[in-house]
């Protein structure tokens, strides 16, 4: 296949990719947690304490990005040396099958098979730093931060749609034919979709080829070299809490909506779809008008802070509509630190080894977002409080460690 010059390179196939990928993985956000928690679903009888669904959801969700910790840098590093394109098809076609086996396990009240279907599309959902690694094959370090804003983009417009579809498609007070399976059989098709888009779309970025091994605990291998290379220690250790701390707000946030406030599957989605809409203003908008202005290593010195302050801000209200208030900071705060953050960390490197840099990043968030599920799952237990305690504390360690202690490294 011809490649291509960045002069022609589509970006926006590149959105719409992400996009479609975006919007599969924010159907299941608001069905997940009530899926388990609903005692007619049949995955639990009403003997079960919610303490320990808590724990097993905790489990669940942490499967996902702890395969995509080790997935995701061995996709990065076969794109290196096979092209972006072709693997990224391959991730597409893993995500489909997970998906459908998703539905299949709610059909047959399974739950091994569940645990099963979330970490197959984990392992194969490498694709983001895949896309991260196409942007950066045809962007200039300057137009990194404004690119990179336009994947955030497409993740805040994927979390706008996919959140509201999966609250709906999973009512049947809408329409009689709508069950939690409906959401991820609509996901499996939205990613086979997706799948013939980059066919038909995207065109090979990747310039020049690295024949360097792959190996299946480069997920390992990669958080030792990103704590041995001096440069990129710091960074990384940024990266890794950042993750950390917005993990335990993600990852638990709707259980504290259903146990406090009686969300619904439908509630939760509309909540979080309101927050993509945010994240759609501030990466479409806010991080392009700022990124031609500043740096983006001085961007995320304020930034990372004002996140902290806005997830422990959600600890404050007593009625829900306030929500609708607060989590808009979070919004912003968030979809202005994540692509200066993978900017910063892009230009610590040359072009020929973005794949290999942004899969370690990609194997550092994933790690940041496998962990905290399964801690929360117990904190929850303890108290409904305590993950978005924790989503605070760690995001303003994070912070300081970057103020205090980064400084970037001379450009190549």
């Amino acid at each position: 296949m011809k490649e291509q010059s960045s002069s022609k390179a589509p970006i926006g196939t590149i959105f719409l990719t992400v996009l479609f990928d975006m919007i599969g993985l924010g159907i299941a956000i608001p069905v997940m947690p009530s899926l388990l928690f609903d005692r007619e679903a049949g995955f639990f009888s009403a003997s079960v304490s919610d303490d320990y669904i808590s724990i097993i959801f905790g489990f669940l969700i942490a499967s996902y990005p702890l395969m995509q910790f080790f997935g995701a840098p061995i996709l990065g590093n076969l794109s290196d040396r096979y092209g972006r394109r072709p693997i990224l098809s391959l991730s597409l076609v893993g995500t489909a099958i997970g998906y459908f086996l998703f539905a299949v396990s709610i059909w047959k009240h399974d739950l091994i098979l569940m645990f099963f279907s979330r970490m197959l599309p984990g392992f194969m959902g490498g694709n983001i730093s895949i896309v991260y690694s196409a942007l950066a094959d045809v962007s200039k370090p300057e137009e990194k931060p404004r690119n990179f804003g336009l994947v955030g983009a497409a993740f805040g417009i994927g979390f706008i749609i996919g959140p509201t579809i999966g609250g709906i498609l999973a009512d049947p007070e809408i329409y009689s034919g709508f069950s939690y399976v409906t959401p991820f059989l609509f996901a499996a098709g939205l990613a086979v979709f997706n799948f013939f888009l980059v066919q038909r779309r995207f065109p090979e970025t990747l310039r020049e080829r690295k024949r360097e091994p792959v190996h299946l605990f480069s997920g390992l291998i990669n958080l030792a070299k990103a704590f041995r290379w001096e440069q990129l220690r710091t960074i990384f250790t940024v990266a890794l809490l950042l993750s950390l701390g917005f993990a335990f707000f993600t990852q638990f946030f709707a259980v504290y909506l259903i146990q406090n406030f009686g969300y619904e599957q439908r509630d939760i989605g509309f909540l979080y779809g309101w927050i993509g809409l945010w994240l759609v203003i501030t990466q479409g908008v806010i991080v392009r008008h700022l990124s031609s202005r500043f740096a983006a290593a001085q961007i995320i010195s304020l930034s990372s802070f004002l996140l902290a302050m806005a997830l422990g801000a959600l600890l404050l209200p007593e009625n829900s509509y306030w929500f609708y208030l607060i989590n808009p900071f979070v919004a912003v705060f968030q979809g202005i630190t994540a692509p200066n953050l993978t900017a910063v960390i892009s230009n610590q490197v040359g072009s020929d080894r973005q794949g290999e840099i942004l899969g370690i990043q990609q194997s550092m968030r994933s790690l940041g977002t496998a962990v905290p599920p399964i801690i929360a799952g117990w904190l929850n237990a303890m108290d409904s409080r305590y993950p978005l305690m924790a989503a605070m504390g760690i995001t303003l360690l994070g912070w300081a460690t970057y103020f205090f202690f980064f400084r970037e490294a001379k450009q190549r």
